[in-house]
């Protein structure tokens, strides 16, 4: 074998030599890279979506319907104890009415008289702690409202907007402006459902 074909086996060597260190270096970079990514992959934690569903539950308000009767049967009770009071004492002093409404037109024109016990009665029931008086009668109507809503708050200014038709509806019946009493006792409702309202406020901003 010549001298060069020694040198050129050699030479081919050294070529296959380096070649393969080349490629051995290549496959250990690979490795330690795939490595590294199975790190890094195992190190990424996806957690498992999941839906979380939130049940809201509102609460309901249903109308009092036992309170509701009760105050109702009570008002009608009185309401035509008082009207057939009046009715005794005009037709006994001559008066003519054709219903029920003329009762308080006549009330209205103050063209009558009454006896000192019935004076009396009438002054009894309308006084501060008397039965027409402001307190008593402005709480049944509250009472009444809050009876009808099962006193849900949202309903606060559909009753209150009732209460004042209701009121202008009867200085029609009444002819003109109600009395004195009857301006307190609108007064006095008007702060009861404002008092709901802050109430209200108050409740909701201590359970948020």
């Amino acid at each position: 074998m010549s001298v060069n074909g020694i040198t050129g086996a050699s030479d081919a060597y050294s070529t296959y030599s380096a070649a393969s260190k080349t490629a051995q270096t290549k496959a250990s970079e690979k490795a330690v890279s795939d490595k590294a990514s199975e790190k890094d992959t195992a190190a990424v934690y996806e957690p498992s979506k999941k839906t979380t569903t939130t049940t809201t539950t509102k609460k309901t308000y249903k109308p009092d319907t036992a309170t509701i009767a009760r105050l109702k049967a009570d008002a009608e009770q009185r309401t035509s104890q008082l009207q057939s009071l009046v009715e005794k004492i005009l037709i006994g002093q001559g008066k003519v009415y054709n219903n029920a409404n003329d009762i308080w037109s006549v009330l209205s024109s103050g063209n009558f008289t009454v006896d000192a016990a019935t004076k009396a009665q009438a002054q009894a029931d309308i006084a501060d702690d008397g039965y027409w008086g402001v307190s008593q009668t402005s709480q049944r109507i509250l009472d009444f409202a809050t009876a009808l809503t099962g006193g849900d708050p949202d309903k606060i200014d559909a009753m209150q907007a009732a209460f004042k038709k209701g009121y202008e509806k009867a200085q029609k019946t009444w002819g003109g402006q109600l009395p004195d009493i009857c301006q307190k006792t609108y007064d006095a409702v008007l702060k009861g459902f404002d008092d709901m309202r802050k109430q209200n406020a108050d409740t909701t901003s201590e359970v948020q």
